[in-house]
């Protein structure tokens, strides 16, 4: 394989991750602010490729146009999930009132939702460079091309259902499974930079029982993550009721006690994972960094149940949790056991 070429895809691949960050804090800085209906209609918004600046650049029953248009992107929709045996999920779309209902124009909104769209226009671009660079290693290399169509095909899917979020009015499920579509398009990406990486690059030396650890952590930070979404989406519906900031906390409920107390048990795994990575030859600043982003996700996880859940602190809980879970997978993938040795005579 060319080391030229190959060096070449490593830092598209690295630059391409950094990209996804991003987005993913864009991404979180429209949920906070509430922007995510800003576009009623995609891949335009209200129908322009420029959005409006003024409702009175809108026809006067563009909330009845746009309701309708978002509709009948549901009844399409809807035969899919009944194609799928989701009968009763399609029931409830098509018969929810509030999926039909249209917020006023906000045009603050609007510019934030477009440039959330913007940043993911560009990382299809960054997308599409990537598999057309892995085209030249599809015989010496051909997991290289393959995880590279995998991604280009996942970042088509998260496109269109993107779209879907929006038709549906941001119903909770969409936003659950777009998130974690991010985070199937974050590991293999990382996969793909620990494919591409050059041997001077190195790792981590370990044991099987530091990899099992290791695979703990991920596993319940992901369960975390899951179980985060699950909070902030019921802060989404208690948002809506206008009730005040200082109430929402206590009207989610037992979903937030369990997120809280579900973190101590991610704590103490990383506390276990910190202390075998001591014993252990390689690079020493990655799990000291790892640590450094748990306790940032759970400082501002804390900032946001003890001070009525602050708007700039939504994105930065959100991207610290999933750096911390793309630096786990990196971590994994470069961590040199037995295990890992026969894993890397199959690549």
């Amino acid at each position: 394989m060319n080391q030229t070429a190959i060096k070449g895809f490593y830092k598209l691949c690295l630059s391409t991750l950094i990209a996804v960050y991003f987005l993913i804090l864009v991404g979180g800085v429209v949920r906070s602010t509430g922007s995510g209906m800003g576009c009623p209609d995609w891949p335009t918004c209200f129908g322009q490729w420029i959005p409006p600046t003024s409702v009175d650049q809108l026809p006067p029953n563009y909330k009845t146009v746009y309701s309708d248009y978002r509709h009948n992107k549901n009844v399409k929709f809807a035969r899919y999930l009944s194609f799928f045996g989701m009968d009763q999920t399609a029931h409830q779309l098509l018969n929810d009132e509030d999926v039909r209902q249209e917020a006023d124009f906000n045009a603050a909104k609007t510019w934030v939702e477009y440039m959330n769209r913007l940043t993911g226009v560009a990382i299809g671009l960054f997308i599409i460079a990537l598999f057309w660079r892995s085209i030249k290693f599809r015989r010496s290399h051909p997991k290289i091309f393959l995880l590279s169509l995998i991604t280009l095909l996942a970042v088509i899917f998260q496109g269109w259902f993107g779209s879907i979020v929006v038709s549906t009015n941001l119903t909770t499920w969409t936003i659950t499974l777009h998130m974690f579509i991010a985070l199937v398009i974050v590991a293999i990406l990382f996969y793909l930079l620990d494919l591409s990486k050059s041997d001077e690059n190195g790792g981590m030396d370990g044991t099987p029982l530091l990899r099992w650890i290791l695979g703990a952590c991920m596993v319940t930070l992901f369960v975390q993550i899951f179980l985060g979404t699950n909070v902030r989406e019921m802060i989404d519906q208690i948002a809506s009721t206008l009730l005040p900031r200082n109430q929402w906390i206590d009207e989610v409920g037992p979903p937030f006690l369990i997120h809280r107390a579900f973190s101590w048990l991610v704590v103490i795994l990383h506390l276990l994972l910190l202390y075998l990575l001591r014993k252990t030859r390689g690079n020493k600043a990655l799990p000291l960094f790892l640590i450094i982003l748990i306790l940032g996700t759970l400082l501002t996880g804390t900032g946001m149940a003890y001070f009525s859940v602050p708007a700039f602190l939504q994105p930065i809980h959100l991207v610290l949790a999933t750096i911390t879970f793309g630096l786990q997978l990196h971590m994994y993938f470069n961590l040199n056991t037995e295990v890992k040795l026969v894993f890397d005579n199959v690549k």
